[in-house]
Order: C-alpha cells, then structure tokens, then sequence
C-alpha cells in the first residue's frame, strides 16, 4: 500500500514539474517575443496590416422634376487573373490543365474579343510565365456580366483556387441617354476628381459625399477590413427638367437641323411664372454629320441676337414716350445710309415697305423702321438708349448652375475703352454690336410673358438626402417690373402681329391648337476673327416667344446656326421648331377638357373624334373614358370610320403569313403587327400610317423590312 502511494506521489510530482517547466517556457518566450523580437514581429504585423484605406462614397443621384432617374452611379469592373494562386499548381497544375480548355471556351463566347484558341494561348503562356495580373477583357463589364463570369468553370469555384480578380469603378449612366445630356453634366474617369461640366460640377460638393477611412488587417490567414470612419454618400439633386417635355423639344430640333444640314442648334423651354427651365437642347453638328451635345451653348453662346433685339429697342422708345405703336414710319425703299454704311430691309429687292406703322415694323421686321425709330430718339445722346437697356437689366450677369455661363455684352458709350462709332446705335437698335447668350434672351421675353416681372431662369429644384429635404430653390426675381404697363400691352399686342398681322413674318406659325407670339430673329455672324467681308459670313436664325398668348404658361427660344440648306428664315427654320414644340406641350400639360375645346365647323363631323384603326380594346377603353359612342364587334384588330353619331370598326383578321394592311394605324399597333410576322420595322414620320412598301397580302418573308409612313 506505501508503495503504491509513493508512485502516485513520484507521478504527480513528474506531472507538476513538467506543468511548471511549461510555464516558466512559456513565460521566458513572452519575455523574449515582448522585449527581444518585439520589433521583428511589430514589423512583420505591419506588413499584414493597411491603414487608411480610403472608403468611397456613393455619389448622390440627379433627378427629373417628376423623380425619373437622369444621373446615376453604377458599379463597374476590370477583371484578371492571378496565374500564382498555389491551387493551379498544386500536384502538377491538374487543376488549371482540366479547366483551361473550358475556360477559353466561355470566355470566347461571352466577351466575343478573341477565339477560344487564342485564350487558351495567352492564359497558358501567362500561367507558365506565373504573372500575377493577367486582364482577362479590356474593358470594364457589368455587375450583371460579373455574376455570369462567376459561374463559368474553374472561375465558379471562388478567388483562392481560380484566382479570379476584380477591379471595382464607378460608372455615372444617364437613362435617358441625351436628353438634357450637357445640361446634367459629366463626370470625369477618375470620379475623385468630381463633376466635369454641367450640373453634375456646378453641385460637386454636394452630389460628391465625404470618404470614409477603413483598416485591412490578416487575421487567420483571411484578410478583413474593418470600417473606422463611415463614409457619407453624396446628396440627391432634383432638376426642373421635365423629360417629357425635354423629348419633344430634342426631337423638334434634331428633325429641323437634319432638315437644314444646320451647323448647331438651341432650345430652351422655361415656365413663365416660375422660371423653371422645362427642357433645354444643346445641340452641334459633328464630323459625320451626327448631332450630340457636346457644350451647353443656350448659355454659353455670345452672339449678335439679330432681330428678336428689336424688341427691346421698342420696348425703350416706347417706355420713354418717344413713340407710339400707331405712328407712321417712313422705311423708303428698303434702304438707308448711315454715313457709309447701307442698312437693309429684308424685302429692298422688291421696294421695300415705305410708309408703315410703327407695330408693323416688328411684325415686318424692318431694319430700316427700328433704326430710325432709335436714332430720331436717342441719336444726340446714345447713352439715354444704353442706360434704358441696362435700367431693363438687359446687361445684367445671371448665376445659374451651369458653369460657363457668359453674361451680356451691351456696349455704352461712355466707356472710353470702346470705340463708339456713328453706325453702332442704329446697328445695335436692330440686334447687332451686341452679345447676348440665348437664355437672357430668352428671360427678357419671359419677362414680357410674366406680366413684366423679370425673373431668372434656374435649373435644379432641390437637393436633398436620404428622402429628406436639404435646401430648394424658389424663384427669384431680378426686376419687378421691366417697363410701363401701358408699354407691356404694346408690346404684346405687336408681339401677336409677328404671328397674326398682314406684314408678320411668320404667318406659318399661326397654330390651330394654340395661340402663339413672339418675334424671328434672322441674323449674319461672321466665320472667323476677320470679320463678316474678309473672313465670310453664315446665319442664325431664331424665334422667342410664349403660348398661349392670351394666358402665357411657357416661354420658348429656338436658335438654329449655320443652316446650310434653304433660305435663312427665322420664322420658317426656327418657327416651324417652336411650333412643334408648342403643339405638342399643349397636348400633354393643358388641362382643358375635351367639352371646353370649341367646336371646330371645318370638320365634317365635329362631335366626333378621328380615331386610328388597330387594337380594339385601346381604343374601347378610350371611348368608354369619354362617353362617347362605338358601334363594333368586339375582335382584336380593327378599321374604324367616323359617321355622323358614332365611331364605326370594321374586324380585320391576319392570317397566316401574308403581309397585313396597317393603314390607318398607329406605330405602335403597326409596329408590333409586323414584328409578330418577323418582320423588321423602319418608322418615319409620326400620327397615322398613310403608305406601306410591302403590299398588303403577299406573302411575308422573315426577316424583311418593312417601310412605314406616319401622317
């Protein structure tokens, strides 16, 4: 029994000593890791560690006024593989040699750059070269594109055994593609560096967000980072722009500079009583004979403004009480001299107007009218004129949120540091040694519009984050009343004549939907800095003005340069554009009802709608809206007639494969008619199809094209 306790005393003391011995070991090592290899081992936890990793912010979005995405962020990426990852060599690289082949195959196939051959090839000699950054595509793919790269062979089995890599950037995608392109702006490659032009740098600060600051440390062989300042994403801006209306507008000048083969072209469409700008289109003709926005020149632009100036000429005389609309004006022959100088009227090859009231030398146009108008007033003293001009805040810097934004250049002539010459008052009476971007323009006519009250033109509505508010934008008036009231009924009452009068030199813009007024603007600009004899001489034609004329809600300009087929015309060239664009917005944004439209006796018909033929259900679903009658038999395509008392269809079959009969129909309904035979669609025109190239009831071949036109 002694014996027996003495060896369990013998084992428990070998076990405590060696407990013991382990402990003073593992306490000698922690002396020595904390005083003798502190710093090799701070230095090699060092080199596993990375402090002050920049954390990105979302960059905020831009916004229509009805909250449609314009400016976006998105995620895009670079992607290579690291060939060094020990699983591709691990037992003789049977990893890499089963999937090499695969591989090449789905890559081939999904980026459709090279062969499956030449992947193989270049992968290989990469992977046997052991480079550790091989670019698998050139060009940066989609989150979409990531996720399906990811489920390809070998790369489906993760980072560490494929050695799949990806480059993370941002990409800012604007929807809408060039719908206000130049006006939103862009962003430059390297996004730190912000806002390039437009919106998106005028708003920099506010779209850009605050970076974050992070720390990336191995932890257990696995890299983690951890976030130690969050970042803060970018504000939300919301524009004025109306996409809507911002399509009408682009598409009513593109169709009119192609028309024209014109060099650059401007729209910019503003609410009169509020200043919000609606739409504007910056368009310039390129190399190819394309057009895209590639400067915001609405703003930008300083050029002579031609004849759409004339009125505020008259607006000085009048205001003034130098002359009244009702005078008589002696215009001659069309032509007059100034010193050496002949100003001409537009119309002196045919004799010009002579004598005609003052009202119809702006609904004429008449150079010769307007400049002696201006100097039997103001040709002893200039500078009563230019002092009007400014007192009329004609001259005065507007701060809109478009960088690059030019002020006005009115000259006076008490400014010793330009030249005043015997012909600058009457040049400038009639639009010229003057410059002045389109957008003031186009806020003096507004101005007119408003009831006199001058307000600024802006762009963005508010800027807020995460769904609350930040900061909005109201309007802002610069002067309360430009001129007389007695002067402002003038003036709009000659403004209509434009349109309406016997001598108005854009009868062609008188609407049967709206009531238009404003003035044309036809002026010559000179190629380069020798002017207009030694450098040449181009056009620019132009129209402002505002509809509806009697309760004015929307204030337009339409500038048009360089147009190089037909005769310059500001009231054929732009008008026809303003015009379009005004029909059209009326269209969408009136609130009238169809019972307060006057009946129109011109139609055979008037209680009765025109309809176009198609699918049945639409336009049931619209007669029914409207409480109108329709007789039919309810089938899916139809052919409606008008009679007196209702609207009448007739069934319309297709069978088989035969070419069916789309007259009659709408895009839509045409369009999707061919493409279910498989046939490809080309659309011209708008309204409803009024001819086809391919005779209804043959037979269709898949894959033809098929011409339609729209009335």
């Amino acid at each position: 029994m002694a014996d027996k306790r003495k060896n369990i005393v013998l084992r428990f003391g070998i076990v405590y000593g060696i407990i013991c011995l382990s402990f003073v070991a593992v306490i000698y090592k922690i002396a020595v890791i904390q005083f003798v290899e502190r710093d090799q081992w701070m230095a090699l936890a060092a080199q596993s560690k990375k402090t002050d990793i920049v954390v990105k912010p979302n960059r905020g979005n831009i916004y229509a006024c009805d909250g449609r995405l314009m400016a976006s962020s998105i995620p895009t990426y670079y992607v290579y593989m690291d060939l060094r990852v020990p699983a591709l060599h691990e037992k003789g690289g049977i990893l890499f040699k089963e999937n090499i082949d695969s591989v090449a195959i789905y890559l081939s196939s999904f980026f459709k750059d090279k062969t499956a051959f030449e992947y193989k090839t270049t992968i290989t000699k990469a992977y046997n070269t052991g480079k550790g950054e091989f670019q698998l595509f050139p060009k940066r793919i989609s989150y979409a594109q990531l996720k399906q790269l990811k489920t390809f062979p070998l790369f489906c089995m993760g980072r560490n055994k494929s050695g799949l890599i990806t480059k993370e950037l941002l990409k800012r995608v604007k929807p809408f593609g060039s719908l206000a392109s130049r006006t939103i702006g862009d962003i430059y490659a390297d996004e730190t560096k912000g806002g390039k032009n437009g919106i998106e740098l005028f708003f920099n600060q506010q779209l850009l967000g605050t970076s974050g600051v992070s720390i990336r440390q191995k932890v257990a062989n696995t890299y983690m980072e951890t976030v130690q300042v969050e970042p803060i994403d970018g504000m939300d801006i919301t524009s004025t722009i109306d996409i809507d209306l911002q399509d009408i507008a682009e598409k009513a000048l593109l169709d009119s500079l192609r028309s024209f083969d014109a060099g650059s072209g401007y729209v910019i469409l503003m609410e009169t009583h509020s200043g919000e700008v609606k739409a504007i289109v910056n368009m310039q003709q390129n190399a190819d004979k394309t057009y895209s926005e590639n400067k915001n020149g609405a703003v930008s632009d300083l050029v002579e403004p031609g004849s759409t100036f004339k009125v505020a000429s008259l607006m000085v005389a009048l205001d003034d009480n130098k002359v009244k609309i009702t005078d008589s004006i002696d215009t001659g022959n069309g032509v007059y001299e100034y010193g050496t100088a002949k100003m001409k009227d537009h119309n002196a090859h045919k004799g010009g107007y002579h004598t005609i009231s003052v009202a119809n030398v702006i609904h004429a146009s008449s150079n010769v009218g307007i400049s002696k108008i201006i100097t039997r007033a103001y040709g002893h003293k200039p500078s009563e004129f230019v002092d009007k001009l400014y007192e009329m805040k004609l001259n005065e810097r507007m701060d809109l949120e478009i960088p690059g934004t030019a002020a006005p250049q009115i000259d006076h002539p008490n400014d010793k540091s330009k030249y005043w010459s015997q012909t600058k008052l009457p040049w400038m009476s009639i639009g010229y040694e003057t410059q002045i971007p389109p957008i003031y323009t186009l806020a003096f006519y507004n101005a007119i519009a408003n009831n006199g009250k001058l307000i600024k033109p802006f762009f963005v509505k508010s800027i807020s984050k995460n769904g609350q508010l930040i900061q909005s934008f109201e309007t802002e008036t610069i002067k309360e009343s430009i001129c007389k009231p007695t002067t402002l009924r003038d003036i709009r009452e000659v403004l209509l004549g434009v349109i309406e009068g016997k001598l108005g030199t854009a009868h062609n813009m008188k609407s049967k939907y709206v009531r238009i007024a404003g003035k044309t603007g036809t002026a010559q600009i000179s190629k380069g800095a020798l002017g207009y004899k030694s450098g040449g001489k181009t056009h620019q034609v132009s129209f402002c003005g505002y509809f509806p004329a009697d309760d004015p809600q929307y204030t337009c300009i339409v500038v048009i340069r360089e147009p190089r087929i037909g005769y310059p015309s500001g009231g054929k060239m732009a008008g026809s554009v303003f015009k379009n664009v005004a029909e059209r917005v009326m269209a969408l944004k009136s609130n009238r009802k169809p019972n307060t439209f006057e009946v129109d006796t011109i139609l055979k018909f008037p209680l009765n709608p025109y309809t176009k033929s198609g699918y049945y259900k639409a336009l049931q679903t619209v007669m029914t809206e409207l409480k109108l009658p329709i007789a039919a038999n309810p089938t899916e395509w139809i052919k409606s007639t008008i009679n007196e008392k209702e609207i009448r269809s007739e069934a319309v079959s297709f069978t088989g494969n035969k070419i069916p009969d789309l007259t009659g129909m709408g895009a839509k309904d045409a369009v999707y008619l061919a493409e279910r035979m498989g046939l490809y669609v080309r659309v011209q025109g708008h309204g409803k199809v009024i001819s086809q190239n391919l005779t209804p009831g043959t037979v269709a071949k898949k894959g033809s094209m098929i011409s339609i036109n729209l009335q």
